[in-house]
C-alpha cells in the first residue's frame, strides 16, 4: 500500500513539474500561465454606448422592413420617411383597398411597434417598451461583440464586462506599444455597420449642389467617399443591412489587393438577389460606418449572396475590418469614458514584490519544518512543493490568469497547507509520547 502511494505521489509530482515548466520559464512553447493587466500592464478602458443611435438604427430597420414588405406584396405607397428627430416612420398608401391588408401585414410582421393611420396615412414608432429593450439589448449585444472581437485578435484572457446600466469595462493585458493600444481601441470602437444603399440616379448629377436638408426631402442622404472627396446621393433606407451577414474574409483581387468578402444568409441573398434583378444598370453603394467604400454599377442579377468590399486596404485594417464585420456591428457606437495604460514598469515592480514575498515565505517555512520537526518536516515539505507544482500545472493547462490577488491566494494557500502539516505534525508527536508506536503514531495523526 505504501509502495503504492508513493508512485501515485511521484506521478504528480512530475505532472506538477511537467506542465508547470512553461509558465516557470515563460517559454513560447506549451500551455501556460497569463500575467493578469496588474503584473504585465496592459489597457484599461471604460466605455459609454450612444443609446440614442440604437434607437434610430432599430427605426430604420422599422423601416426598411416596411419598404420590403410593400414591395414585395406590390403595394402602392409613397413618401416612405424616417424622422431623425422623432424616429417615427411615415408613409402614405395610395389605394384605399389595400388599407386592410397594409394593417394586416404591420401588425403581423413588425414587433415592438405603435401604428396610428388617419386617412391613409400612417406613422409607425417603436413603443416606450420596445425603446428599454433597446438601450438593454445594445449594452449586452455591445459587450459580447466587443469580447468576441478580442477574443478573434488573438489576445490572451481580455476582461469585457458591463458596469451598472450603462457602461463597460475593458481590460486588456500585455499591450505594451503605443501602436498596439491604437490598433485596440479602433477594433473596439468601430461600429462595422455595413449597408448596401442605392444610388437616387435621378438626382444624383446634383449631389456637389445639394443640401442635406434637401437630400432628406427626397428621402434621400448624402455620404462622402472613403478616399476621396467624392459624394454619394444615396436612399436613406438600406437595401439591407449587416444584420444579414454570416461571413466574412480577406481575400485579394486580380492586383493582388487585400479585399473583403462577405456571405449573406438566406433572407439577405433573397433581397440582394432581387435588387439587383430590378437595379441593371444602376449602381449600388456599399457602405461602411456611414462611408462609401465602392458604389459600382449593376450589370445582371447577382444571386448566391456573395458581395465583396474593395479599396485600398493595408493587410492588417482588412484584417480588423474582417474580424468586426464577422464578430457583428455595434448597434450602437461607444466612446471612451476613461482610459488608463498601466505600464510594464508597474507591472514588473508588482511581479518582483510579490515574488520576493512567496518565495522568502516559503523558503522560511521549510527552514521552520525541517529544524522543528527533523525528518517528519522533510516529508512535508516535499508535499508542500507537490502541491505548489500541482497548482500551477492545473493553471497552466487551463491557461488561467495569474493577478496580484492571485499570488496572494497562492501565498495563502501554501500557508493553510503548512497550517494543516504542522497540526498533524503535532498530533503525531503526541501520541509518541503517550507511547504509541511509530505507525500507530501516524495512521492516528492523519485520522484525527
Amino acid at each position: 500500500m505504501l509502495n503504492f502511494r508513493v508512485i501515485i505521489f511521484a506521478f504528480a509530482l512530475i505532472f506538477g513539474v511537467v506542465f508547470s515548466i512553461p509558465s516557470l520559464t515563460q517559454s513560447d512553447s506549451g500551455r501556460k500561465i497569463t500575467l493578469g493587466l496588474d503584473l504585465q500592464g496592459g489597457l484599461h478602458m471604460l466605455l459609454g454606448v450612444k443609446n440614442e443611435v440604437a434607437i434610430a438604427s432599430r427605426s430604420k430597420s422599422v423601416a426598411g422592413s416596411v419598404k420590403y414588405l410593400f414591395d414585395d406584396e406590390e403595394i402602392i405607397y409613397d413618401g416612405l420617411k424616417l424622422d431623425d428627430e422623432s424616429n417615427e416612420i411615415t408613409f402614405e398608401i395610395l389605394d384605399k383597398d389595400d388599407l386592410t391588408k397594409v394593417n394586416r401585414l404591420l401588425k403581423e410582421e413588425l414587433e415592438g411597434v405603435s401604428i396610428l393611420e388617419e386617412n391613409l396615412y400612417f406613422t409607425v414608432k417603436l413603443t416606450p417598451e420596445a425603446i428599454e429593450e433597446t438601450k438593454q439589448y445594445a449594452i449586452l449585444q455591445a459587450v459580447d461583440t466587443i469580447r468576441s472581437r478580442l477574443n478573434e485578435f488573438g489576445l490572451a484572457e481580455p476582461t469585457v464586462a458591463k458596469q451598472g446600466t450603462d457602461k463597460i469595462l475593458v481590460e486588456v493585458p500585455g499591450i505594451k506599444t503605443q501602436e498596439e493600444e491604437q490598433r485596440i481601441r479602433e477594433l473596439i470602437a468601430r461600429a462595422a455597420h455595413l449597408q448596401l444603399m442605392a444610388v437616387d440616379e435621378e438626382r444624383a448629377a446634383r449631389v456637389h449642389t445639394m443640401s442635406p436638408n434637401e437630400a432628406k426631402s427626397y428621402g434621400d442622404v448624402i455620404l462622402p467617399d472613403v478616399y476621396t472627396d467624392e459624394k454619394y446621393l444615396v436612399r436613406a433606407i438600406p437595401v439591407l443591412d449587416g444584420s444579414m451577414l454570416t461571413d466574412a474574409k480577406v481575400g485579394f483581387d486580380e492586383n493582388n489587393r487585400p479585399v473583403i468578402n462577405f456571405t449573406l444568409n438566406g433572407q439577405g441573398a433573397k433581397i440582394f438577389g432581387d435588387f439587383t434583378a430590378i437595379s441593371v444598370g444602376k449602381r449600388m453603394a456599399v457602405v461602411l460606418d456611414n462611408k462609401v467604400y465602392s458604389a459600382p454599377n449593376i450589370r445582371e442579377r447577382i444571386g448566391g449572396g456573395r458581395v465583396q468590399i474593395s479599396g485600398n486596404f493595408e493587410m492588417a485594417e482588412a484584417h480588423d475590418l474582417a474580424i468586426a464585420l464577422r464578430s457583428g456591428s455595434l448597434l450602437a457606437p461607444v466612446y471612451v469614458m476613461e482610459k488608463r495604460s498601466v505600464g510594464p514598469s508597474l507591472g514588473a515592480d508588482s511581479i518582483q514584490a510579490s515574488s520576493i514575498a512567496l518565495i522568502a515565505g516559503f523558503v522560511l517555512v521549510v527552514i521552520f519544518m525541517v529544524f522543528y520537526y527533523g525528518m517528519a518536516g522533510v516529508i512535508a515539505n516535499v508535499a508542500l512543493i507537490g502541491n505548489l507544482f500541482l497548482i500551477l500545472a492545473v493553471m497552466s493547462l487551463f491557461g488561467a490568469t495569474l493577478t496580484l490577488p492571485g499570488m496572494a491566494g497562492i501565498v495563502l494557500t501554501v500557508g493553510m497547507a503548512v497550517d494543516a502539516n504542522v497540526i498533524i505534525n503535532e498530533r503525531i508527536r503526541e501520541l509518541l509520547h503517550a507511547g504509541k508506536s511509530v505507525g500507530k503514531s501516524i495512521e492516528e495523526g492523519y485520522k484525527n
